[in-house]
């Protein structure tokens, strides 16, 4: 499903690039479920470029573990380009890894706010010289549709971003 965003090919080229640069990738992630690091440890040997992740769904958990402000949750909500910020430096930290994915949103179909409707979800990654991208998507379709959409857009995106880092 999805695979023109990206694909299983895509996936051992991206850790294939890691590997040979002897770096590693991390994710944080709320509404995908740990959508992320599955299709991460799906390809043999990924072990060599991943130490782990955390699935930070309730904002709790998002301040315990990630160091995300109460203040950053409660001005801005989960879903917001601030919150995302704050769980890719916590992530990168916890995990001290070069690269990471930070994702919160909402997957439908209940969770929709007046500004922010089901499909609504914040992609941020980041490499540890605190370099980031962070955006907001809209995707369509079910619950798993817009989980497996965001997991697929944040692993296109920092694919991109770590080809370009490394080619400097």
């Amino acid at each position: 499903m999805y695979e023109d965003i990206f694909n299983e090919n895509d996936m051992i080229k991206l850790q294939e690039l890691l590997r040979t640069h002897n770096k590693t990738i991390t994710t944080a992630e709320s509404c995908t479920g740990g959508l992320v690091a599955s299709l991460i440890t799906k390809i043999s040997g990924s072990s060599d470029i991943f130490n782990g992740s955390i699935v930070t769904y309730s904002n709790k958990i998002k301040n315990q573990e990630l160091n995300v402000k109460n203040e950053t949750l409660e001005t801005f909500g989960a879903v917001s380009i601030e919150v995302v910020n704050e769980m890719l430096n916590g992530v990168i930290k916890k995990f001290n890894a070069n690269f990471a994915i930070a994702i919160s949103g909402i997957a439908g179909p209940t969770g929709e706010t007046k500004n922010k409707p089901v499909g609504t979800v914040v992609i941020g990654i980041s490499d540890s010289n605190n370099l980031k991208i962070v955006d907001v998507y809209h995707f369509k379709g079910s619950r798993e549709e817009v989980q497996i959409q965001a997991a697929k857009t944040s692993l296109k995106e920092i694919s991109k971003f770590i080809q370009k880092t490394l080619d400097k």
